[in-house]
């Protein structure tokens, strides 16, 4: 490829708009443009890189004896409703109707399209197991796109989708796809990214993984252990509970005017927030109650915990006057249990001496003590784990990091094909349904990610594995004979073997870096009139890691064994 013919322009200045690195340099260097909030259209640098990308997704996939399929963007909402999600799944989905009235939408994800696809196709235990795969394009209409690629509403994902006639079957396969996906991750140049245990979310079942790029950029919470190695994200991380050694002593109701927070209530009382027991109230989807969590004061309710424990959708409670509480001062004790549900949190257990609400205004209790007034009550995990918390496997402290979610598997077990009717013959002749496994990576994200993961301060460094081009020839002074000839020599004898981007507009040694920098490519070719006059070439890595000059004769070579050397990288 030649520069003077490659679409797109390469910007000196940063984008106002762009506040993450790979949302500025993607811009700056010719890669995307936007066309809406969170729509993007990829120019061919871009391109390439995201095609390198489907490439390992592709091998990986089939070397797992994984089928490629497509299936349709546009899907009839009979399929959603089959499962149940066409009603429970927020606005992210986007619904329409086509011209004859009929409900339709837009898939952000396919589980349903892939038991429609297979349910008349696996009929027989002789079938199982299969995996279907597909890369294609999704629509998710997010509420708060940004970064760029990172959080889009339209984009490309590699998902599978994996049939087995056992859970031990389905538990197999996913420990090998969760091997495969640190290999395709390590390909295409991130062996950093790694797994942690996560919420199942919209798309059900018990056991779910994300895989995380550790990064500052990163909106996602991690819980990691650095002694042990537990790795989780916040919404389903765990600690250790630590009780305290408080002595029981009498209740007592204490007055406490207009204390409604832990934080003025521990002030006033001089007590520590572990020492109070907090009531947080909230709305659960499909009941009237309100439901109140008790939990230490110190601690904050997690609502993706709380959302798998209830078994349903929950909000913070709003309406004060319709929960007949008096807000701010609820309590354990007294508490009218007809009215509401309660739950208690496990950071309870066995607490004594705590301060709680009196279900009065301005009042509350002092000298609570659980195994005392509370006998009998049952305990959850809902609390949200804090940086510095005990490892519940090892004891070790426990540190908050910040990760971009890069790719996710499931183990969906039969929620799909029990609702849309999915059943095979197995041995005995009986009819069942199949287990599933669903496994997704983003391409458009995992694009941005590897900017994030490897760039300088003036552009991209890609990896050899999926750069836009292996070589980039810069001819400083074309003009003169003998740089164009030899130039065009190496671009010729190179692009035999390589894929080769040579710039021939004439610009300026400045720019022609400038630029050479933003795209990133792995090694670089500079020819000058300086050095041709001596019969040699500059060789240079985008690491800056190699520099050196080499005899023209050589330059075939020395590129062989540089990039071979990156390549050993990952």
């Amino acid at each position: 490829m030649l520069m003077s013919r490659l679409l797109g322009e390469r910007y000196r200045e940063n984008p106002g708009e762009a506040s993450l690195v790979s949302h500025r340099f993607l811009l700056r260097g010719g890669y995307v443009r936007q066309v809406a909030n969170g729509i993007y259209s990829l120019l061919p640098p871009g391109r390439r890189v995201a095609m390198k990308i489907e490439r390992i997704l592709r091998e990986e996939m089939d070397a797992m004896d994984g089928q490629e399929v497509l299936m349709p963007v546009v899907m009839p909402a009979e399929l959603w409703k089959e499962s149940g999600r066409f009603d429970t799944v927020g606005d992210e989905l986007l619904r329409m109707k086509d011209r004859t009235g009929h409900d339709m939408l837009l898939g952000m994800t396919h589980e349903e399209a892939s038991v429609q696809l297979t349910r008349g196709e696996a009929v027989s235990h002789v079938k199982y197991p299969f995996m279907i795969y597909q890369i294609q394009t999704k629509f998710r209409d997010e509420p708060r796109s940004r970064g760029g690629l990172i959080r889009v509403r339209e984009f490309t994902m590699k998902d599978a989708y994996s049939f087995h006639a056992s859970i031990e079957d389905l538990e197999r396969h996913y420990g090998e796809m969760a091997v495969t996906y640190h290999r395709i991750f390590k390909r295409v140049g991130l062996p950093q990214v790694i797994s942690v245990g996560s919420d199942t979310g919209m798309m059900g079942g018990k056991v779910a993984h994300e895989y995380m790029l550790l990064t500052e950029a990163g909106e996602d919470s991690l819980i990691i252990c650095p002694d042990c190695g537990y790795k989780a994200n916040l919404e389903v991380a765990v600690s250790a509970r630590d009780c305290s050694e408080a002595e029981e002593e009498t209740r007592a109701d204490v007055h406490t005017p207009g204390m409604k927070d832990i934080a003025s209530l521990a002030s006033f009382l001089d007590v520590e927030e572990s020492r109070l027991m907090k009531a947080a109230v909230f709305s659960v989807e499909g009941r009237v109650k309100p439901l109140v969590v008790f939990i230490r004061g110190d601690l904050q309710v997690n609502e993706a915990k709380l959302r798998q424990e209830v078994g349903a959708e929950v909000s913070p409670w709003a309406d004060e006057v319709e929960s007949g509480l008096n807000l701010g001062f609820v309590g354990a004790l007294g508490l009218p249990e007809a009215a509401v549900d309660v739950l208690y949190d496990s950071s309870l257990e066995g607490e004594r001496n705590l301060v709680g609400g009196a279900n009065r205004p301005d009042t509350h209790t002092k000298g609570i003590s659980v195994p005392r007034d509370l006998p009998g009550i049952q305990f959850s995990h809902v609390a949200k784990v804090k940086e510095g918390a005990r490892c519940a496997e090892c004891g070790g402290t426990l540190a908050l990091r910040r990760g971009i979610e890069v790719g996710n598997i499931f183990q969906l077990g039969s929620r799909y094909t029990e609702s849309m009717n999915m059943t095979f013959a197995d041995t005995e002749g009986q009819r069942r349904n199949p287990v599933m496994g669903c496994y997704g990576i983003g391409v458009g994200r995992l694009v941005a990610c590897l900017v994030e993961a490897c760039h300088d301060d003036f552009g991209p460094i890609w990896p050899v594995s999926v750069a836009p081009w292996q070589v980039h020839i810069c001819q400083l002074n074309q003009d003169v004979g003998v740089v164009g000839e030899i130039a065009r020599s190496l671009y010729e004898k190179l692009g035999v073997r390589y894929e080769v981007l040579m710039d021939d507009r004439g610009t300026t040694a400045g720019i022609q870096f400038a630029d050479a920098d933003l795209l990133g490519v792995p090694v670089r070719v500079i020819v000058s009139k300086r050095n041709v006059e001596k019969g040699e070439v500059e060789i240079a890595t985008r690491d800056k890691r190699v520099r050196k000059v080499v005899q023209i004769d050589q330059v075939e070579a020395e590129v062989a064994g540089i990039l071979q050397e990156l390549s050993a990288r990952y």
